[in-house]
Order: C-alpha cells, then sequence, then structure tokens
C-alpha cells in the first residue's frame, strides 16, 4: 500500500473514530465497509449518508476512493468534486480525482472518447494542484503527473504531422522527464522511473 493511500486511510480513521457518536447508521455501516475493504457495500450505504448529510466531508472522502476502487471513475470524480467544494484545501481529493481522471483519458468510454484530450488536461492541473496545497514535492503527486504529461504526448503524437504539434508533444514529454527527475534526486535508484525516463526519451526521438 502506498504512503498517499496509508496516510489518507489513516486521517480518515482518525476523523470517523472523533465523530462516530454523530454518525448516521449508514455512515456507520459504509465507514466498516470502507475500512474492510468492501468497497461496493461501502458505495451503498456511503450514498445513503450523503442523500442525508451532503455537506458531510468524511463521507465523501470515504465515498469517492470506494468508486475509486470499484473502478468507477466518473462517480469518483463527482463526489471528489462536491468535497473540494466543500473542502477547498484538501491536496488528497485534487491527488484521486486526478488519478480518476487520468483512468478515464486511458481508457475512455466510448461516449468519453473525444473528451480525452479534457481528461488529460484536468488530470494535470489536479495533480499541480495537489502538489501545490500538499507543501512540497511529493513523490507520489510528482510521478502520477509524468504519466499524465507522458500519456497525454502519446495520445496527441497519433495525431501530430506538422513541426509544430510535434514540438507540442515534444514539450509534454519534456515535462514529463522533469518530474521523473526530481523523483531521483530524492530516490536515485527508482527503477520503475529510470525506465519511464528511457521510455520517453525514445517517444522524443520518434518525433524527431
Amino acid at each position: 500500500m502506498k504512503l498517499i493511500t496509508k496516510s489518507y486511510i489513516l486521517l480518515l480513521v482518525i476523523a470517523l473514530s472523533s465523530t462516530v457518536k454523530a454518525q448516521s447508521n449508514f455512515e456507520k455501516q459504509g465507514a466498516q465497509a470502507w475500512m474492510k475493504g468492501d468497497f461496493r457495500t461501502a458505495v451503498v450505504q456511503l450514498e445513503k449518508a450523503e442523500a442525508k448529510d451532503p455537506s458531510n466531508v468524511n463521507v465523501l472522502k470515504m465515498l469517492g476512493y470506494s468508486y475509486y476502487q470499484t473502478g468507477d471513475f466518473e462517480n469518483a470524480i463527482a463526489a471528489y468534486t462536491r468535497l473540494i467544494a466543500q473542502k477547498p484545501a484538501d491536496y488528497s481529493a485534487y491527488y484521486y480525482r486526478g488519478k480518476a481522471r487520468l483512468n478515464i483519458a486511458n481508457s475512455p468510454k466510448e461516449a468519453l472518447n473525444q473528451m480525452r484530450e479534457n481528461f488529460y488536461t484536468a488530470a494535470i492541473k489536479d495533480f499541480s494542484k495537489a502538489m501545490e496545497l500538499s507543501g512540497e514535492e511529493d513523490i507520489q503527486i510528482l510521478q502520477n503527473r509524468g504519466v499524465a504529461y507522458k500519456d497525454y504526448g502519446i495520445f496527441k503524437s497519433y495525431k501530430s504531422k506538422k513541426n509544430a504539434e510535434k514540438n507540442a508533444c515534444i514539450a509534454l514529454f519534456n515535462n514529463s522527464i522533469s518530474d521523473f527527475q526530481k523523483i531521483l534526486t530524492m530516490q536515485p535508484l527508482k527503477k520503475d522511473v529510470i525506465s519511464l525516463i528511457d521510455y520517453v526519451k525514445a517517444q522524443i526521438a520518434s518525433l524527431k
């Protein structure tokens, strides 16, 4: 389990334990399922809890994460958007909304295929906002943003024929490499990131 996920779960458990007396039955049942990793049951209960108390940020956090874990990325985006409206400084909400948007961009439903570029750019903005709010260069956020730049560059390269279009793709690839290199200043031997840099450099070479 990755660090940001551990922190996310720990903070939620603390928040839930401090408000246990005020929880509705739906929230309690949803929280119990959530902590067991039964995210489908959690969604059912947490949707009911949100209907009763739409401003409950703990419910929205658990619901957004549950949607994400069950692969319902559209509803995850919607839930995290509602959470951000209530708690705009919550960097984890931007991080997971960005991950959901990137998943849709890379595996779009037919109805969303024409919106892939919008999902890529929105994901990158979410990761950048998460980084800004976290107050540090978080390795997981950097890696996800680097991957988003890489994937967006590959997507655009399929249709790039003119020099200006190729240069736009190269700029995205260079942004990707920049994020990956920042990670290597903190973890120089991170093999997956070293491989990603080599892959992106090969993509740039193929455009020249």
